[in-house]
């Protein structure tokens, strides 16, 4: 039985998704009940040109999620080469936060899609992104050995419960300070 080449996307198709996924992911980031038909209108396309790519709400919020968090998880290594390990740890963990105030409306469809993380294909390598800077990190000196990619994960989940509109910029901030200074390194005893 021959099975028909799939057609290639056109470049249309292409732009428009990316359009809605830009204002998407701009509209959800000020009101977590920003309306796909607003959505789609601001994106310049019909509402069923937004419905044939993302079918629910909850697709477009999904690969919203996914589109992030591989940009996050890519972004380590790439830091790294550019900076000190305790630098590219604290851009990292910004852009964390930047992603957390996205996250903030949302989280309970992605814990929902993904039976709360555990069937989550993005867990394991943005651990491995995590792993990759603390682990350079006590290599150089700067963060504290034998640190659990895991356990900072679990600090930086508080961020997806900062309320972006109040304050939360600035208290992102502030809690990554004081996580950055439980994972640094101890600075030698003077005798």
């Amino acid at each position: 039985m021959n099975s028909l080449p799939s057609k290639p996307t056109r470049k249309d198709a292409v732009d428009n998704r990316d359009r809605i996924l830009t204002v998407a992911r701009e509209a959800f980031a000020a009101s977590t009940s920003a309306s796909l038909t607003g959505i789609a209108k601001k994106a310049g396309v019909g509402i069923g040109t937004l419905y044939r790519h993302f079918p629910t709400r909850e697709a477009l919020i999904l690969e919203l999620y996914r589109h992030d968090i591989q940009q996050l998880i890519d972004l380590a290594p790439a830091l790294l080469a550019e900076n000190p390990p305790l630098t590219a740890l604290r851009h990292w963990f910004d852009e964390v936060a930047r992603y957390g105030r996205l996250k903030y409306g949302v989280a309970e469809v992605i814990h929902a899609a993904t039976n709360a993380g555990v069937d989550d294909e993005y867990y394991g390598p943005f651990v491995a992104a995590i792993g990759v800077l603390v682990d350079a990190g006590a290599a150089e000196g700067s963060l504290k050995p034998g640190l659990d990619p895991e356990d900072v994960l679990l600090q930086l989940s508080v961020l997806w419960r900062i309320d972006p509109v109040r304050d939360g910029e600035a208290r992102a901030a502030r809690v990554l300070g004081l996580i950055i200074d439980g994972l640094r390194a101890a600075p030698p005893a003077s005798g």
